[in-house]
């Protein structure tokens, strides 16, 4: 089947997409996700890890480590969207159950409201560098070109980031050549290593991975069936392990050699390292975030809907779905707007706050679809609370609570320090127990009750496809 025009806005929302419908090649995965980490927010969060107290080798080790290990989880997702050919958090209903998913689902959206924000607020930071206008202003005209793309969704989204990954890698490229030109690479040396910081460097990278988790099969729903899943791996990997190491080591080497310039404002920062022509660069920025951040919206709205069918019909007509994009985008683009004056603070705390309540949820979606139920699930009954996904999965629900519960302990960010933390020099392990933990008892409940009281057995789950057309 020909792949439908970009131009034509997408009709589908939570619904599965049938075979007939499939189109699009898979190496597109490695220019959505390229694309998609080739931002200002991605230098952010690396800046961040530059402020941690270990030295700029190490910084960078604990970064690409980081990224290595948080994008073999997340890419691991990409995989399902080919073969279930639905959004990736409805796919919580076959572990948690159609009603338990909702518990998951309300943290997702308040994560994509996070990140919807931060994104808003640096591209407004970026409008009003680049055209001088008002930043409160510059925030709600980049909410409004966001959500345009959202409404237009995934065609146009993939397309948008086809051609971002080229413009912005050649950007970037340029710029961090003339960063290191300008400001260096600071004092280069290996003294002064500790593992609390390396731990909790390597964790924000994690994280960065981890927390796109919720949203990656969205983009590879519509690729054909028989996509093979290796393919489907390790396109999405080398996108955006690619492209997130390279902008948090630019964001570490710009923090630790120019600390006090960078804190200034890090949009003005990187575009003034390109000497002249800044409003290609400022043009840059602004795209590469107002795309990155339709992403986020898409993915809002997919979560938001799949919250909220739960309480009525199924079915979401294109009138609901234009209306809701931009009920979610006003009120990201409000909070973007309150919380603008204290954006790194507010961004450091959101990023380390999302990976507690994460990480189990991906580790346990993961388990279920490659080794309990071993890519097996009957895609119509996902969409019927009397079906065998219906009700709320005890199993999953106290694998996932007893996860983060241990995590509590090992967790250390600004508005709480676990009893662990300091006995391990500062470092926050709490998402690697997070992944095995949660992951782990939930395989270990799934075998030994491979039947809930008034449901089918797992092992009773059919090859995805054979009941949906």
């Amino acid at each position: 089947m020909a792949s439908p025009s970009v131009a034509s806005v997408e009709r589908r929302t939570i619904d599965f997409v049938p075979v007939a419908e499939r189109h699009g090649n898979v190496r597109s995965l490695f220019t959505l996700w390229f694309g998609a980490n080739m931002t200002i927010t991605c230098i952010a969060a690396g800046a961040i890890c530059a402020t941690l107290g270990l030295p700029l080798p190490w910084t960078l080790l604990a970064v690409v480590l980081g990224h290595l290990v948080g994008a073999v989880f997340m890419a691991l997702h990409s995989a399902q969207g080919p073969l279930l050919g639905i959004p990736q958090m409805i796919q919580s209903r076959a572990q948690f159950g159609y009603f338990g998913a909702v518990l998951p689902l309300v943290l997702v959206l308040l994560m994509y409201l996070g990140y919807f924000a931060s994104s808003a607020v640096l591209t407004g930071q970026a409008i009003t560098g680049w055209l001088g206008l008002d930043v409160n202003l510059s925030i709600v005209l980049g909410s409004v070109v966001t959500a345009v793309l959202a409404i237009y969704g995934y065609r146009l989204l993939h397309a948008t980031e086809k051609w971002l990954s080229l413009v912005s890698g050649l950007g970037f490229l340029f710029l961090s050549v003339q960063l290191v030109r300008h400001v260096g690479l600071g004092r280069w040396t290996a003294q002064g290593f500790s593992w609390g910081p390396f731990l909790l460097a390597a964790a924000i990278a994690a994280t960065w991975q981890l927390t796109y988790a919720p949203y990656v099969a969205d983009y590879s729903r519509y690729l054909p069936v028989d996509t093979p899943v290796a393919q489907s791996f390790w396109f999405t990997y080398g996108g955006t392990v690619i492209a997130s190491t390279w902008m948090f080591a630019f964001g570490a080497v710009a923090a630790n050699a120019a600390a006090d310039a960078f804190a200034e404002g890090s949009v003005s920062f990187v575009v003034n390292q390109a000497g002249g022509a800044t409003w290609i660069f400022f043009l840059v920025i602004v795209a590469g975030n107002i795309a990155v951040n339709a992403l986020n919206l898409y993915g809002m709205f997919m979560s938001a809907t799949t919250t909220f069918t739960v309480l009525g019909s199924e079915k979401v007509g294109p009138a609901l779905r234009t209306a809701g994009i931009l009920v979610l985008a006003a009120l990201g683009t409000v909070i973007a707007i309150v919380g603008r004056t204290n954006f790194v603070d507010n961004f450091t705390n959101f990023i380390l706050l999302l990976a507690y309540f994460l990480i189990p949820w991906t580790s346990i979606n993961l388990v279920d679809f490659y080794l309990v139920r071993k890519e097996r699930y009957v895609i119509a009954e996902i969409f019927d609370p009397k079906g065998r996904y219906g009700g709320v999965d005890w199993r999953a629900m106290v694998a996932y609570l007893v996860g983060i519960v241990l995590e509590l302990p090992f967790v250390n960010s600004t508005f709480y320090v676990g009893p662990f933390v300091e006995p391990l020099g500062g470092a926050d392990v709490s998402w690697i127990l997070g992944i095995f933990i949660a992951g782990g008892l939930y395989l270990v409940l799934m075998k030994r009750f491979p039947v809930r009281l008034g449901h089918v057995a797992v092992h009773g789950d059919a090859p995805v496809g054979q009941e949906v057309r």
